[in-house]
């Protein structure tokens, strides 16, 4: 038992008329609790695509042939292939890092394909026409995959596909409707705000999966993790590009990111940072480093600050942060989750 553990029985015995005297501090019993909060860490978030060595070793063999096999012969040879190993070594042996690998190999096979077709009208389509056309390629083979082998990953493909389908056609609907470009810089709140009504919509399914699956036990729970993957940024860099339209569309890059931008930035990403350890998801950790990074050097640069080196003060700040979350996430987690009503903490994945 952990230290936690017994303090918890402690108290649920004492409420009963049964108390103990004062235990000393014990050394052991803290080194235990800490161990219990690193696996307590390394199993909130697992999803099974990595089962073993053997596992690495076949889609080693299973990228290097596909590799081979598009330089020689080129998509049409390839797709056989594809769909022979995913019969051997997804639907007959259920391996789990293969099965991703040949998802994504389907993916790219198909984003080429489809890219041969639809590039044969590229002068006479307009940019929304085009990437509609490019993207109706996806849904149907990524069910079919989805269908036969029972992939995680593929039925998250089809969502992301479904999802992005939508937004270009409510986006082409616009620009037909109002008589606009939507490439043009002018409409880009537009677009942003296009992407950020889609991309809730993904996290919306996305946690539909994870409250089914509150243990993390089926394969409902890695179709959210890759569905968050996949919402995270999307939500993420829609809300910064409305940060960015607010200041004239000034980005970290050009110089022209003012110090209220940065601000914003920063509470945005911290926003994310506790949506991740509500969820139990560190997606919404990581798809926020590169903007934490640009806005703690543009406050740097807009301070005045005498230190000559910002980008590395800001890499130095972004990884301090990353391991602070990392080694004390479930602390915080159990901290966040108190604070939190019970109607909402029973549906989610439990703190230990």
């Amino acid at each position: 038992m952990s230290a936690r553990q017994v303090s918890d029985l402690e108290a649920y015995l004492a409420d009963r008329g049964i108390s103990f005297g004062p235990v000393a501090p014990d050394a052991a019993a803290d080194r235990d609790d800490a161990a219990f909060d690193a696996r307590a860490a390394e199993d909130s978030e697992q999803p099974r695509f990595v089962r073993g060595f053997h596992d690495i070793l076949i889609t080693i063999g299973v990228v290097v042939v596909l590799i081979g096999l598009w330089g020689l012969g080129g998509p049409f040879v390839t797709l056989p292939v594809i769909l022979g190993l995913a019969e051997i070594l997804v639907r007959r042996q259920r391996l789990a890092l293969p099965s991703v690998a040949l998802t994504v190999a389907l993916v790219h096979w198909v984003g080429t394909t489809s890219l041969l077709f639809v590039s044969e009208h590229d002068d006479a389509w307009k940019p929304m026409v085009f990437a509609l056309a490019y993207l109706s390629a996806f849904p149907i083979p990524l069910g079919l995959f989805y269908w036969r082998y029972r992939v995680p990953l593929a039925l998250a493909g089809l969502m992301v596909s479904v999802a992005l389908i939508c937004v270009v056609a409510i986006l082409l609907a616009f620009e037909r409707s109002l008589g606009i470009d939507l490439a043009n810089d002018d409409h880009f709140m537009l677009l942003a705000l296009t992407v950020l009504v889609g991309a809730l919509g993904l996290f919306a399914t996305a946690m539909r999966y994870d409250v089914s699956d509150p243990q993390r036990v089926t394969a409902r729970s890695d179709t959210a993790f890759w569905l968050h993957l996949a919402a995270a940024p999307a939500l993420l860099y829609s809300l910064i590009g409305l940060v960015f339209v607010s200041n004239g569309r000034g980005t970290w890059w050009d110089g022209q990111a003012g110090l209220g931008q940065a601000i914003a930035a920063i509470l945005i990403v911290a926003l994310f940072m506790l949506v991740g350890l509500v969820i139990d998801r560190r997606a919404f950790v990581t798809s926020g480093l590169l903007s934490l990074g640009g806005a703690i050097w543009t406050m740097l640069n807009q301070t005045g600050a005498s230190l000559d080196n910002y980008v590395f003060v800001a890499f130095a700040a972004v990884g301090v942060t990353v391991l602070f979350i990392g080694i004390f996430w479930q602390k915080l987690r159990r901290i966040v989750m108190n604070l939190l009503p019970e109607v909402i903490t029973a549906r989610l994945h439990a703190a230990p």
